[in-house]
């Protein structure tokens, strides 16, 4: 489905630009242990949902990020999954805030599209851009190119 996220830590780069709360589309069931990642000492955790958990985390030495969503899907690609499961026999359930009113008949309601590119724009800018040397041996310790 498609599910709405709070910042975490609204002051972060990656998410300059974000409003207060946002979507981003979730693809089948996961499962990871929040407790032990909010207790994890070089990880932050900066967004979350209520229904599908920790979206984006990275490490604390920002070379490290992690995506639990799919913000780079098209408008279509949750339908197509549905429809490709429905085909298996598989009976999954209808993608929650997906199809107005929970109608696959309907168009896909897409309301990710812009945040997704601004998260992409920000990490490339802020994470990658200015803080890669231009001498790549210069990086930190324990990283290989």
């Amino acid at each position: 489905g498609v599910y709405e996220h709070r910042l975490l830590k609204p002051n972060s780069p990656l998410f300059r630009g974000f409003d207060d709360k946002f979507y981003v589309p979730h693809s089948r069931n996961y499962y990871a242990d929040q407790e032990s990642i909010y207790a994890h000492n070089s990880l932050e955790v900066l967004s979350a949902s209520d229904a599908a958990g920790i979206f984006a985390l990275k490490s604390n030495d920002n070379r490290r990020f992690f995506l639990t969503g799919h913000a780079e899907y098209d408008g279509d690609t949750l339908k197509n999954e549905y429809i490709r499961d429905l085909e298996k026999g598989i009976n999954p359930a209808i993608p929650e805030n997906y199809f107005p009113e929970n109608d696959p008949s309907k168009p896909p309601v897409v309301r990710w599209k812009a945040h997704a590119q601004l998260l992409f724009s920000n990490w490339l800018n802020y994470y990658v851009y200015q803080t890669t040397p231009y001498d790549l041996d210069e990086l930190t310790e324990g990283y290989t190119v």
